[in-house]
């Protein structure tokens, strides 16, 4: 299947799928010869147009348009606003409007026209189909005002013959009704025969006999009347002539013939050869052949009969489109007045030799053959209503139409033989502005014979193209510090558009007070001096805008951006650092950071900096300004730091400056309370008896060497007062009584003192031991001493007074200490056997945890001779005997018989500081005084020890065991701790002071056991 094959099958399917929305048809009917204006019918009231839209719901202005051919006179005319449709001043000639046709009364004269309702949304096509009845304006009229037959003068009576009949153009009742002989002498009678066709032909009657030689010739009138309103008639002349006798008339093989030759027959075909017969003899029986006075002149000058042979024969070229059916009546005469009739019905054959019409009515009127369009016009816009036809019949009149190539329109089929023109798609001006096409129409004969028809579409430009910038983001540099006016850049944009819709103007946007642009040529320029330290990008759009109606605009960003140059210096952020460091903060510690600014860019602001006077006491990251010391720090010997920075930038020429810094050391708490009094911790008051309350019976007092908060210190009395005999002032450390001495209170009291610092995070303290002797003499000192030297063995969460038994009962306490003692080396036997079979670093692990405890107070040293005495029968171990305290459960029958079960519980005024909590970690850094001696080398007395026992395996709870390490007799002794290790002043740690892990007082659940640990090398 080729191309053109392809178009005519999409035609024919096209042409079968009309669409009934758009395409809608009206039949009218009227007279003919109506005068003008008169009105026809209306077409939206007749097929029940609406003016509304449904769409919207508001009224639409629909238009109606006439479809009609260029120069054609229009029959009629139709309101363009109310689609009404009236008579012209042309007019309506049914017998002109249908020339040619034999219209009887029940075929229609009728004319057909297109309607076109606009605008495009709103497009039907109407076809409207006028009936045009006939009215009798036409009188019948013979062939011929006078007509002659002649008759044998031996014709019988009634005999018949044929008068011409009288022809009418109108139809029906006002065609030919009636025929009337005038002056008819009784001679003659008139008859009338009415075909099958429905023709009336009248008859002449022959009423009397005729005689030649009496009367050779009759003159009558015959008289032919329409049916009409009013009637119409005429009359011709009748003569008669009679003639001679001849006794045979021919006769005719057969009275009714039809044929058939195709109509590009040529000339001299012989169409029928007509025979006729006559009995006569002679000169009687010579026939000869003529048309009948009813065959029309147009069918004389098609066809040539032969007279003498009765051929008929084609003499001219024939068209079936002109005249397909031919009917010949052909008379045989041998002279006599009665000839043969026969009657020759010619059929033309269609041939196809007739290419198919195009009938382009335009419903957009073109200017100059060329149809203007909008390119905003929408898709399916109507422009042409295309009629094709072809006068050809059957396959060689069936036409197809298309569009020679491709184009963005198309045509829709809405009728058998009708197109709609319209746009396939959107028009664009900008990408082609002018459309010449063929509409092509083929037949379907063979060969195919097709009419082209030529369709000009210029489009007219719309403003449907806003300016188009080249670069939707425009970036651009400017160095700071420029001059006013300075030159920038050129800004453009384009439109596609054609005229005063391409003209462009250009127009800032907001935040572009620093620029100005010209308005034609789109030039920027610098409007103020640009300071990249006050802005650095400057980001604002420009806008493009052409002069159409509306106009259409587009925009662009513009973004300026100000380079730098070297126009300030270095900034720091203060004149004067100062920065705050712990004492003992690590060397190479960070100890600041200098922050300095530049505000110029790249290498401009690239800062170096440098200590200009320090004596290498700190090291300056020159890039990230970071201070480390270069030194320990201990504000004990020097509290503050001052050195100069200077700060230089990489521009050309460099710019500079410095800044002061100061490094404050701020104090840790890393000094515990030092006691200065009492002395010693064996020392002792005397109370007597008489003294009143609220006396001051002893005194404590220490200092600590930190400050602020570090140094502020509190007293209080945690063991030893369980009587409340005593009270400490908190602030000034002077123990007072509460009450009067009782006889009962007779005797030696040790009070437990806790000095503590309100230092942060960690708090430190020191404990005292504070013997208050209740007689009225002191007369045996060394009683007194030898009752503090037994206390000694007492715990410190104990009362000496407590006991059921008096430190005087010695054997009893000597006996329980011995079998305790006794059990005590079964256990370390056991102990040291499991350790010996342990690895080395369960060695440590259990060494560790015999060091978590605390040193019990060494004696005075007036008892030191007899200590080491005792010591070396004792043969007691070198090492310094420390007694634990664990928290076991504990369940006595007998508080008096069992031991003390219980630990030293700080007042809950220790355990709530106002800066914070006390923690008894670690062992506080010691507090002995310079060149004090060690008393622990001193206390080796073999001596029972008071029970303290901590199972291997038990873990540390969270509440630490206070423990007592053994001090100086002169000088206090530190506690608090359950660890061994001793901290010096100078400890290098700056984020805690020395941590004691114990927080509260000793809380004893469990029976009281002893320990012996011997340390190497005591």
């Amino acid at each position: 299947m080729d191309l053109r094959d392809f178009y005519l099958l999409a035609a024919l399917i096209a042409c079968l799928r009309l669409d009934s929305a758009i395409a809608q048809e009206l039949i009218y009917t009227i007279r003919e010869e109506l005068p003008e204006n008169v009105p026809i019918g209306n077409i939206p009231k007749d097929l029940n147009i609406s003016h509304i839209n449904a769409a919207t719901g508001t009224s639409a202005s629909l238009v109606y348009r006439l479809v009609s051919k260029a120069g054609d006179a229009p029959l009629v005319k139709v309101s363009s606003s109310t689609g009404e449709i009236f008579t012209t001043s042309n007019r309506i000639d049914r017998e002109k409007l249908c020339a040619g046709a034999s219209y009887a009364e029940e075929n229609e004269c009728f004319f057909e026209l297109e309607v076109v309702i606009l605008p495009n949304d709103f497009f039907r096509l109407i076809k409207i189909k006028i009936i045009v009845k006939d009215t009798n304006d036409n009188a019948p009229m013979f062939p011929s005002p006078v007509i002659n037959i002649s008759i044998p003068e031996n014709t019988l009576i009634n005999s018949r013959f044929p008068i011409p009949s009288a022809t009418d153009p109108d139809t029906g009742v006002n065609g030919v009704q009636h025929y009337e002989l005038l002056n008819g002498q009784s001679v003659f009678g008139l008859d009338i025969v009415e075909t099958p066709e429905g023709e009336k032909w009248p008859q002449l009657i022959v009423q009397q006999n005729l005689d030649r030689e009496q009367k050779d010739t009759y003159v009558m009138k015959i008289k032919v009347e329409d049916g009409g309103t009013p009637q119409k008639s005429s009359t011709a002349i009748l003569q008669v002539t009679v003639s001679d006798v001849n006794d045979n008339r021919p006769v005719f093989k057969e009275g009714q013939v039809e044929v058939h030759i195709p109509e590009n027959a040529p000339v001299g075909t012989s169409v029928i050869q007509l025979h006729a017969t006559d009995a006569d003899i002679g000169s009687n029986a010579e026939i000869r052949y003529i048309f009948g006075a009813q065959v029309a002149p147009a069918t004389k000058r098609l066809f040539a009969l032969n007279n003498t042979t009765g051929l008929i024969t084609v003499q001219r070229s024939l068209d079936r489109e002109e005249t397909a059916i031919h009917k010949v009546t052909v008379l045989a005469s041998d002279g006599s007045s009665t000839p043969a009739r026969a009657t020759v019905t010619i059929n033309v054959t269609d041939v196809n030799d007739n290419p198919p019409n195009i009938d382009l009515r335009y419903i957009i009127s073109p200017i100059n053959g060329t149809v203007y369009l909008s390119e905003k016009d929408p898709v399916n816009t109507k422009i042409a209503l295309i009629t094709v036809s072809d006068k050809d019949t059957d396959v060689n009149g069936k036409v197809i139409c298309f569009i020679e190539r491709e184009v963005p329109f198309h045509l829709k089929a809405v009728y058998d033989n009708q197109y709609l023109l319209e746009t396939s798609s959107l028009l664009d001006y900008e990408g082609t502005k002018e459309f010449s096409f063929k509409i092509v129409a083929s037949d379907s004969g063979k060969p195919s014979l097709n009419q082209t028809a030529l369709v000009r579409v210029k489009l007219e430009d719309e403003n449907d193209n806003p300016p188009i910038f080249s670069q939707p983001v425009i970036e651009l540099s400017v160095s700071e510090n420029n001059r006013r006016g300075l030159y920038l850049t050129t800004i453009s944009a384009t439109d596609e558009d054609s005229g005063k819709n391409a003209d462009i103007v250009y127009q800032l946007g907001p935040n572009a007070s620093f620029f100005d642009l010209d308005r034609k040529t789109g030039v920027l320029t610098a409007s103020r001096v640009f300071d990249r330290e006050e802005q650095e990008r400057f980001i604002f759009t420009v806008t493009a805008r052409d002069n159409g109606t509306p106009p259409l605009q587009s925009q662009a960003a513009v973004i300026v951006t100000v380079l730098d140059e070297n126009d300030n210096s270095p900034k720091f952020t203060h004149n004067h650092f100062q920065f705050f460091v712990s004492e003992n903060l690590p060397k190479y510690s960070t100890v600041g950071v200098i922050t300095v600014t530049d505000a110029d860019a790249g290498e401009n602001k690239a800062v170096t900096l440098s200590i200009l006077n320090d004596n290498e006491n700190f090291v300056l990251d020159p890039y990230s300004g970071v201070i480390k010391s270069n030194v320990s720090f201990d504000r004990e010997q020097q509290s503050s730091y001052t050195f100069d920075v200077k700060a230089i930038d990489g521009g050309q020429p460099p710019r500079s400056s410095t800044a002061k810094v100061t490094i404050n050391v701020m104090d840790v708490n890393d000094n515990s309370p030092v006691v200065i009094y009492p002395p010693s911790n064996t020392s002792f008051k005397l109370v007597p008896l008489s003294a009143i309350p609220g006396s001051v019976v002893a005194e404590v007092f220490a200092v600590d060497i930190d400050t602020g908060m570090n140094a502020e210190l509190k007293y209080t009395i945690v063991s030893g007062n369980n009587k409340g005999l005593f009270r400490i002032d908190p602030v000034t450390g002077n123990i007072t009584l509460e009450e009067k001495p009782a006889p009962t209170d007779v005797g030696l009291h040790r009070l437990v003192v806790n000095i503590s610092d309100l230092g942060y995070p960690k708090s430190l303290h020191t404990l005292v031991l504070v013997f208050l002797y209740v007689n009225d003499t002191a007369g045996n000192a060394s009683h007194i001493y030898d009752l503090i030297r037994r206390t000694m063995e007492t715990p410190l969460d104990r009362n000496i007074g407590d006991s059921s038994q008096p430190y005087q009962n010695e054997d009893y306490l000597t006996i329980m200490i011995a079998i305790v003692a006794g059990a005590m080396v079964v256990i370390v036997v056991i102990f040291v056997t499991v350790l010996v079979r342990c690895r080395h670093a369960s060695r440590f692990k259990a060494a560790q945890r015999s060091k978590q405890g605390a040193e019990w107070m060494s004696p005075n040293q007036e008892n030191k001779q007899n200590k080491k005495k005792k010591r070396k029968k004792r043969k007691s171990p070198k090492s310094s005997l420390l007694n634990f305290v664990t928290i076991e459960e504990s369940k006595p029958d007998d508080a008096v018989h069992e031991p003390i079960n219980g630990t030293i519980s700080l007042p809950a005024e220790l355990e709530e500081q106002s800066i914070g909590r006390f923690d008894w970690g670690p062992a506080p850094p010691t507090t002995f005084k310079p060149n004090s001696p060690d008393l622990a080398k001193h206390y080796k007395s073999a001596s029972p020890q008071s029970a303290f026992h901590l199972k291997p395996d038990t873990p540390i709870s969270v509440k630490k065991h206070h423990v007592i390490q053994e001090l100086p007799l002169d000088n206090t002794f530190v506690g608090g701790c359950d660890t061994l290790s001793k901290r010096s002043s100078t400890s290098s740690d700056h984020f805690s002071a020395s941590e004691c892990s114990s927080q509260g007082g000793f809380k004893t659940k469990g029976p009281l056991h002893t320990r012996q640990v011997a340390f190497p090398g005591s």
